[in-house]
């Protein structure tokens, strides 16, 4: 059986980390599945990619903190990359016969480019179901309206799209309200839940003495996520150690992001080279293990970040971008109004707000309590809808009551809330 993935790119690393989780996890839990990524993501290659896993890298876009897309390497006009994308996606999908095609994002992709791939799966495939995946928040309610109308999405998921998969919870944000959804398309949202995380490969026993931490430091994980407008956050970070009272004995590790500009990342490691108790370095493909040893977490407030901490249960600080999108700061306020972590924003950071709030947060890790009514099981519930599509195609008679995949997710979410 065949799944063709879509992840939307052009800004960080979050879309692609947040669809290789999904797709690691539909391969343990699916015997005989094989999945074809599309991305432009440049960081592919850095990920441990599992078996039966592979890929069409899609030339690099690029939409910057303006919000306006460019051909990140090529040089070429932006409407000219993404005819090219466009016909490497629709070529790919003629050849490859997807079973299911799972989208990220957007229901037509990044500038449209994903129009034609749409109508020729409905024409030439109409037995392969097309299914959206969102995140929990995209943006504010006004700019998201206005996007999907503009673009036709509504109409776009009415007439192409079987369901739309949403990793979040409505009780912290009601994409079906917020975004003012018409019934044909609020009737095909199932909400997942939060991903959670896999489990770290380094034990945080064995990531604190390769750190050479002594047994009274506590450890401050400091990450931007793919870095690429992470400077402000950790320049004010080490502006703040200057900061610290000296009975306290706090170790840092800053993981700058393999997306920083090589001139920021020079100056920031000029500045922490300054402070001996901070180490520092570019990327890891195992970001967990280093959360799980931490005892506090400074970053900015990526969804793959946030569900990160969650599954680790770590105090966090989260400093939000604020654009060209509010999703990250939206999303630090409703868990910061549930008591989860603490959040900054950015025109009120500085160094004395930060140091302020992140001694408040490590120094009350014995007492920090997660609502256990946070859903962390998208994983499974993904897994279990996929299943069941692909059974319901490889066996499209049986005997007695056949259950749609969206029954199935209800079921399994029923399930989850009465343990």
């Amino acid at each position: 059986m065949r799944l063709m993935v879509y992840s939307h790119d052009g800004f960080g690393l979050g879309n692609i980390r947040r669809m290789l989780a999904i797709c690691t996890h539909l391969l343990d839990s699916i015997e005989e599945l094989s999945i074809l990524v599309v991305s432009g993501s440049p960081m592919l290659h850095s990920f441990r990619l599992p078996k039966r896993l592979d890929y069409i890298k899609l030339p690099c876009l690029n939409r910057g903190t303006s919000g306006e897309m460019s051909a990140k390497y090529l040089g070429t006009e932006i409407d000219e990359t993404v005819q090219l994308r466009s016909e490497l996606i629709l070529s790919a999908i003629a050849n490859f016969k997807p079973d299911i095609f799972l989208v990220d994002k957007k229901p037509y992709g990044i500038r449209n480019e994903l129009k034609a791939a749409v109508e020729y799966l409905k024409a030439e495939l109409p037995e392969t179901p097309l299914i959206l995946l969102l995140r929990d928040i995209l943006d504010s309610p006004d700019v998201t309206i206005q996007e999907w109308q503009k673009h036709g999405y509504y109409q776009a998921i009415e007439k192409f799209y079987q369901s739309v998969l949403v990793v979040g919870t409505p009780e912290i944000f009601d994409i079906r309200q917020e975004y003012q959804l018409p019934p044909m398309i609020a009737n095909k949202i199932q909400f997942c839940g939060y991903i959670r995380q896999e489990l770290e490969r380094k034990s945080p026993n064995l990531v604190r003495t390769e750190l050479r931490l002594n047994p009274g430091e506590r450890l401050v994980l400091v990450t931007p996520g793919g870095g690429e407008d992470g400077f402000d956050l950790i320049d004010t970070y080490l502006s703040s150690l200057a900061l610290l009272p000296a009975s306290h004995q706090l170790r840092s590790l800053i993981i700058c992001g393999p997306e920083m500009p090589l001139e920021d990342r020079t100056a920031l490691e000029l500045k922490a080279a300054l402070y001996p108790q901070v180490q520092m370095c570019e990327f890891t493909d195992d970001l967990m293990s280093y959360i799980a040893a931490a005892d506090a977490v400074v970053a900015m407030g990526g969804y793959n970040t946030i569900c990160e901490i969650l599954s680790a249960g770590k105090p966090a600080v989260i400093v939000p971008r604020i654009k060209p999108s509010q999703e990250q700061w939206m999303r630090a306020e409703h868990l910061t109004k549930l008591g989860i972590l603490t959040a900054i924003h950015p025109d009120y950071l500085t160094p004395e707000t930060l140091m302020r709030s992140l001694l408040q947060q490590v120094y009350s890790l014995q007492s920090q309590i997660f609502p256990p009514a946070i859903d962390l099981n998208a994983l499974p519930k993904i897994s279990q809808y996929i299943s069941t599509l692909l059974a319901n195609k490889k066996n499209p008679v049986r005997v007695g009551r056949m259950y749609h995949p969206a029954e199935q997710l209800h079921n399994l979410t029923a399930i989850a809330k009465i343990t």
